[in-house]
Formats: structure tokens, sequence, C-alpha cells
């Protein structure tokens, strides 16, 4: 049950103003925390044995197919933003960190969907969960790219030294 009711136009408005809102403050503010705020090792980042090491990305999904089709948000950021389309070294620093930023770019895409139901609010029932399954179709396939690249990553990581 929707609590502010507008016309339709209105709210056709407010759905693309409230999602660009929604992912670019998203983006803009989780950019400006610490590196160490998201560590791929964390609850959230740490890679699964149901991944299969990427298996599951690769076999199931077919992530190789349309990956290289997502996205990168990195220029938008400026020089906040850490570009994930493709490896630029192999130093261990660089990977260390191209993992930290993969779990960034995940937890991005998570605060982003969970901001959908806020469109029940001023969306009829029925479009309230169009935006729920639209949140969902637009953000898993960049959060299975972040984790395809560290499941692929991850045991390339070098190990800690002694």
């Amino acid at each position: 049950m929707r609590l502010i009711h507008l016309g339709t136009f209105w709210t056709v408005v407010v759905d693309v103003l409230a999602w660009l809102a929604i992912h670019l403050g998203a983006a803009f503010l989780l950019a400006r925390l610490r590196p160490d705020t998201f560590d791929p090792e964390n609850w959230l980042g740490r890679t699964r044995g149901w991944e299969r090491e990427g298996d599951l990305y690769r076999i199931r999904f077919k992530i190789g197919k349309w990956k290289h089709r997502l996205p990168d948000a990195a220029p938008l950021l400026g020089s906040r933003g850490f570009p994930k389309k493709r490896l630029r070294g192999r130093s261990p620093a660089y990977l260390s960190l191209f993992l930290t930023e993969t779990s960034r770019a995940e937890t991005v895409h998570w605060v982003i969907i969970l901001y959908a139901p806020l469109f029940f609010f001023w969306n009829p029932l029925w479009v309230g969960f169009l935006m729920v399954f639209y949140a969902l179709a637009e953000n898993l396939p960049l959060i299975m790219a972040q984790r395809y690249n560290r499941c692929r990553l991850a045991p390339a990581r070098p190990p800690p030294l002694p």
C-alpha cells in the first residue's frame, strides 16, 4: 500500500531520479571509505565452497559470454574509482587491491538492492515489485562478476610473508 500518491508522470520521474540517486549515492559514499573496510575475506566477500572456485559462474551462468558487456562505474568516480574491467598488473600489491575493490563493488551493489523496498512508498504494489525485480536484475549480474573475479584471483593471491 503506497503512502504517497503521485500521478503517473511524476511517479516515473521520481522512480528514475530515485534510482539514479541510489546508484550514484551508494557508489560515491562507499568509494570514500578506506579500502580496509572491504576485506575480501570478511563474511560477505570471502569465496564460498559452493562457488567452486568460480566454476559456478563460468559453467552454470556462462559468465564468460556476457561479463565483458557489464558497465564499470570507475570513470564516474574520478580518482576514487578503480577500474575492474581487466587486470592492469600482476604485482602482489595490485592483486590485493584488486580483490579489495571487487569486495567494495559487490558491497555497493548489495546496498543498492537494499533500497528497492522504498519504491513501495509511492508506487502501486505491482510497480513496487517491478522495482525490486529491476534492482535484482540490474545488480545481481554485477555482484556475480565481482565474485567470479575474486574466485579466480583468490588462489593467485600470494601467501603472507613469514
